[in-house]
C-alpha cells in the first residue's frame, strides 16, 4: 500500500506534505504552434484525455522506455493541482479552486499514437501508459500566485528542444479549468497537465530530459 501511495501523490515544495492525486487529465492543443508542428486544425478547441494516477514519475526519477514502441516523445507542460471541486465552474471563478502548479512530460508513444489515428481508433495506449506522467514538486499558490506567463523549456542532453511562454497558450489556467468542468465533476487531487509547445521529439534510453518553467519549478529525468 505505501508503494501505491508514492506514486499516486506528487510532493509540495518546502514542505513534507504530499499532494494526493485523483485523476490526470491532459489538454490537447493548446499551443498554435504545436498544433501547426503536429499539422492539426487551428481552429478546433482543445480536448481532454487522461492518464492514470500511477503512472507519476517524481523528478530525480526514472523513465523506462516502454515496449512496442520506437518512436517515443517528450511534452514538457505546466500542471495545475486542483484543491476545490466543482462542475459548470465559470471562468471568472476558476483561480478559487486552484491549489498550485507544477510542471509536467506528457511522454507520448507517437508510432502508437500515429498509428492508432490513421486507423481511427482510440489512442490511449500512446498516452497513458506506465510511466507516463514525470512531474516536479507542486509550488503552492500561497507561495507563487497564478502565473500566467514564464519562459517554459526542455533539453535532451543539454540541447534545448522546446522553448517557449506559457503567455502562448490558447486557452489559459481559467478557461482550461473551466472548460473540463464542463465535461467532468472537478474534485479535489486532479491535476490538469495544460498542453505542450512545438519542439516535441524522440527520446532515447540514455537521454537525460531537463525542463523548466519560470517561478514555478525544474525536472530531470533519465530515460532507461
Amino acid at each position: 500500500m505505501s508503494s501505491l501511495t508514492s506514486v499516486s501523490s506528487a510532493e509540495v515544495t518546502g514542505t513534507d506534505e504530499r499532494f494526493p492525486v485523483r485523476r490526470i487529465y491532459c489538454i490537447g492543443r493548446n499551443y498554435l504552434a504545436h498544433i501547426k508542428e503536429m499539422g492539426n486544425d487551428e481552429r478546433k478547441p482543445p480536448f481532454f484525455f487522461q492518464k492514470p494516477p500511477d503512472a507519476l514519475v517524481p523528478t530525480g526519477g526514472e523513465f523506462p522506455y516502454p515496449p512496442q514502441s520506437d518512436n517515443v516523445h517528450h511534452e514538457i507542460e505546466l500542471v495545475i493541482a486542483i484543491a476545490k471541486g466543482g462542475k459548470d465552474i465559470a471562468v471568472e471563478d476558476a483561480l478559487d479552486h486552484v491549489y498550485g502548479y507544477s510542471l509536467g512530460l506528457d511522454m507520448t508513444r507517437r508510432d502508437q499514437q500515429n498509428k492508432a489515428k490513421a486507423e481511427g481508433k482510440p489512442w490511449e495506449a500512446a498516452k497513458g501508459f506506465d510511466h507516463s506522467a514525470p512531474i516536479a514538486p507542486i509550488r503552492p499558490v500561497s507561495e507563487i500566485g497564478h502565473p500566467d506567463s514564464g519562459r517554459i523549456w526542455l533539453a535532451v542532453n543539454g540541447e534545448i528542444r522546446q522553448d517557449s511562454d506559457l503567455n502562448l497558450q490558447i486557452w489559459n489556467v481559467q478557461e482550461g479549468i473551466s472548460h473540463l468542468s464542463k465535461l467532468y465533476n472537478v474534485m479535489p487531487g486532479d491535476l490538469i497537465f495544460t498542453g505542450t509547445p512545438d519542439g516535441v521529439g524522440p527520446v532515447n534510453p540514455g537521454n537525460v530530459m531537463t525542463g523548466g518553467i519560470d517561478g514555478i519549478g525544474e525536472i530531470i529525468i533519465s530515460v532507461v
